[in-house]
């Protein structure tokens, strides 16, 4: 059981966090300069703890005080993966992404204060942790739902220090259209698939 929460909690922080976006094009920079990718891939992995902790936390006491949220949440959380799987669908059908980098990189404060703007300031970051991870965290209770948050917070750590410390080998692929189209199609199918899972537990 637990194993499972881990597994389902990694592939739905993995799923939303490597979606094409500013904060992941920034961090890939960085990667291709060598420049400051440890204290960049810690801080964009710490801040996503701190977020998705908060979201399976606050959950928990939200439930307990109204118990038709997780309910409502978990239908909202299926309407926007399935909207969010169609617009990988849609970003496949287009291509067209260009990574291109240019540019030399800036001292550490400023780089970290670039990547706490692209982290902390942008909206769906919120809706990604506290709403999304924290509603699919409610089918689950106890050591459960502490694997499944340590399974989407390992997700955060491995993709940032993946792709920052792999961006030299990354780069010439997702440069690539067809690569992309590729991890577009995977993130739609996967979305659908936590999407399904959400409705069923609707159902039962």
């Amino acid at each position: 059981m637990w194993a499972g929460a881990a597994a389902t909690g990694f592939a739905t922080g993995l799923s939303l966090i490597v979606a094409i976006g500013a904060q992941n094009a920034f961090v890939l920079r960085q990667g291709l300069l060598q420049s400051h990718v440890l204290p960049l891939c810690l801080f964009c992995a710490l801040s996503d703890a701190v977020l998705i902790a908060a979201g399976v936390a606050g959950f928990g006491a939200l439930v307990r005080a109204l118990p038709w949220v997780p309910g409502a949440m978990a239908a909202l959380g299926a309407a926007f993966l399935v909207g969010y799987a169609l617009l990988r669908l849609r970003d496949a059908a287009k291509g067209g992404h260009d990574l291109a980098m240019h540019g030399r990189s800036a001292s550490l404060l400023p780089t970290l204060l670039t990547a706490a703007a692209f982290t902390w300031a942008n909206p769906h970051v919120y809706l990604d942790t506290l709403g999304l991870i924290g509603a699919v965290s409610t089918q689950y209770a106890g050591p459960a739902k502490t694997a499944f948050a340590l399974g989407a917070i390992a997700a955060s750590f491995a993709f940032f220090f993946s792709l920052g410390y792999g961006a030299q080998f990354l780069a010439p692929l997702m440069r690539s259209p067809r690569a992309w189209r590729r991890l577009d199609i995977l993130i739609a199918v996967t979305m659908l698939i936590l999407a399904a899972n959400l409705v069923h537990g609707l159902a039962a």
